[in-house]
């Protein structure tokens, strides 16, 4: 049982991060009222995050396509969904010491310099972009073997994948009415549809292909004695199926905030009257 618990490519920097942000939340969450199911969200995506890179998972998805695929899949999409869901940023922030939230991050958050590196990081367009293309560049066999390859692209890889699947996130479950979110509640609950379908027809590519497209799991020795166009089948199949659906259901997510929204009397007067006249 140790063995899967043992992480098979330890890190110090994801050690840290994970630990800092666990007792920030933990702290955060001792001083405001945070509800059970928030609080679930959270810790059960913040393990998602640790058993997908810091346990044995990860060598089997260096070493077979369709792991590599619930890998991403549960970087990119599910656990950003969950720790998002469970809105920890005033958590966050309230685990901080209140001299250093007074002293360094609210002079910060303030600056001109900050809010313009997150009026560019958090761009709807930017974001929604970025979410996607990832996805699809390291499907790029020549990519994939780059990064099986080397294990600084390979992190870098899985930290992008994590990275941009929270600012997307981030942005299509804010629970505020634009302005001051940086999309309308609207379009947040179009934006999943319209992310997942460059990936739906990724997987259903790789699906149907009836070549080996990632020769590079052989030359890293495969983990299970499987057909490799079986496991190529499987691994399109997760891109197709549960990833779609995962996005469905934050398509969902957004949609209750949207009616949130209406039923609180916070949406735009225009939104409202289109809304009326649908």
């Amino acid at each position: 049982m140790l063995k899967w618990i043992v992480p098979w490519e330890f890190s110090w920097i994801f050690l840290a991060t994970f630990l800092a942000t666990s007792f920030l939340y933990w702290r955060g969450s001792r001083r405001l009222h945070v509800s059970p199911l928030r609080q679930a969200a959270f810790w059960l995506g913040m393990a998602t995050v640790y058993v997908s890179l810091h346990t044995y998972f990860d060598y089997y998805a260096e070493h077979e396509f369709f792991m590599h695929r619930i890998q991403q899949v549960l970087l990119h999409h599910l656990a950003p969904l969950m720790i998002i869901a469970a809105y920890p940023g005033t958590v966050l922030r309230a685990g901080l010491p209140l001299r250093w939230r007074a002293r360094w991050l609210r002079p910060v958050q303030q600056s001109r310099a900050w809010r313009g590196v997150f009026a560019v990081l958090l761009n709807p367009t930017f974001v929604t972009a970025t979410f996607v293309a990832l996805i699809l560049v390291w499907l790029i066999p020549p990519m994939q073997t780059l990064a099986m390859l080397d294990w600084r692209i390979y992190r870098a890889m899985n930290w992008s994948m994590i990275v941009s699947g929270l600012a997307y996130w981030w942005i299509v479950l804010d629970h505020r009415p634009k302005p001051p979110g940086r999309m309308s509640p609207g379009v947040r609950v179009l934006s999943p549809a319209i992310t997942m379908t460059p990936q739906i027809v990724a997987g259903a590519i790789v699906t149907f292909s009836k070549t080996d497209l990632y020769p590079i799991f052989e030359i890293c020795g495969r983990a299970f004695t499987m057909n490799v166009l079986t496991g190529q089948l499987i691994g399109g199949l997760i891109m197709w199926v549960p990833a779609a659906m995962i996005e469905s259901i934050g398509g969902l997510l957004a949609l209750r905030q949207w009616l949130r929204l209406s039923r609180n009397g916070r949406l735009p007067k225009r939104e409202i009257r289109r809304r009326a006249r649908a």
